[in-house]
């Protein structure tokens, strides 16, 4: 004789005795609980399109190299989403200016392009070794030509002038910037200033800036400014005058100074320096397959290191 087991649940209230039983071997879906109907198997998991980050050097022959001149590198394969090299990927290093490639994601997804924004005298505090773009108090440009200014001579005075025409003060665009680096898995990341001069409590890793990079690549005018060798800009001075100014890019293998490892092309990326975070490079590539590549080097003792190290990672994929 089968005796069916039963679980009974009391509940008493104002006087009223309720009594429910359901067999233990029951699922909720039988219950009418839930519908597995309700559930959709095409909801995309977060990660699913991310190369995921490695506690170990993937590469131990080229780690020891990296390590003598460099802090952290990490290389990722968004085609395959493979993560194709690390070393300390997930420690927290100093970002400098490649902070702006921040400073422009947001820009993009919460400014307009074609807005006018009239410099304040804020751009002017800032370090005297700064980098610019050679802005005045009362220079009024597009932010599409700012951010030019911002991504190609780095300049900090950009930052500052895109963060108040989009955010109206620097402390709303710099919450919006730590938002924004959170929504998307960033999470190892903390952001003090809109264009990376040195704080302490200013930093992220090589893995967070990647996931901020690819982001922001996502974007197409993200990707026309980081390609850009130069940019003409003409724009209306304080007086009413017109003013042009020519912007370079910094990144050495698009201005000819640092030669491209066969098979790779360089498409576009932020370089950063402080004494403190030394030599930064965070860059999108090809390789000879069509592959599309993140490289990230943070800390390397010297410029000229900082594109081997960068060069070493990429031919990885065209050995």
């Amino acid at each position: 004789m089968t005796i069916a087991m039963a679980v009974c649940f009391t509940f008493t209230s104002c006087g009223v005795e309720t009594k429910t039983s359901y067999h233990v071997y029951d699922t909720s879906d039988q219950l009418g609980l839930s519908s597995s109907e309700n559930i959709s198997t095409s909801i995309p998991l977060f990660a699913s399109n991310l190369c995921l980050p490695v506690l170990d050097d993937s590469d131990q022959s080229l780690a020891p190299d990296v390590a003598a001149t460099a802090y952290s590198a990490a290389l990722f394969d968004e085609t395959t989403h493979q993560t194709i090299f690390n070393y300390k990927m997930t420690e927290r290093v100093y970002p400098a200016s490649t902070t702006k490639i921040l400073t422009a994601l947001v820009a993009l997804k919460y400014g307009n392009l074609d807005q006018n924004i009239t410099c304040s005298k804020e751009i002017l505090n800032i370090d005297s070794d700064s980098s610019v773009a050679h802005l005045m108090v009362g220079d009024t440009l597009t932010l599409r030509q700012l951010l030019y200014g911002l991504m190609l001579p780095s300049g900090n005075d950009a930052a500052i002038a895109i963060a108040e025409g989009v955010s109206g003060s620097l402390e709303d665009f710099v919450n919006l910037m730590n938002q924004e680096a959170q929504s998307i898995g960033a999470t190892n990341s903390h952001f003090v200033t809109v264009n990376g001069l040195h704080d302490e409590n200013h930093y992220t890793t090589a893995y967070d800036m990647y996931l901020i990079f690819r982001a922001a690549c996502e974007y197409d005018d993200f990707i026309q400014l980081i390609s850009a060798k130069s940019f003409d800009a003409s724009f209306t001075g304080a007086d009413g005058s017109i003013r042009q100014v020519t912007w370079n890019n910094t990144n050495r293998y698009l201005n000819g100074k640092f030669n491209t490892p066969e098979g790779i092309t360089v498409l576009g990326g932020k370089t950063g320096t402080t004494g403190e975070a030394r030599y930064c490079l965070v860059q999108l590539s090809t390789a000879q397959n069509g592959d599309r590549l993140i490289s990230c080097v943070f800390g390397a003792d010297a410029p000229y290191n900082l594109y081997l190290d960068t060069s070493e990672m990429l031919k990885i994929t065209n050995p």
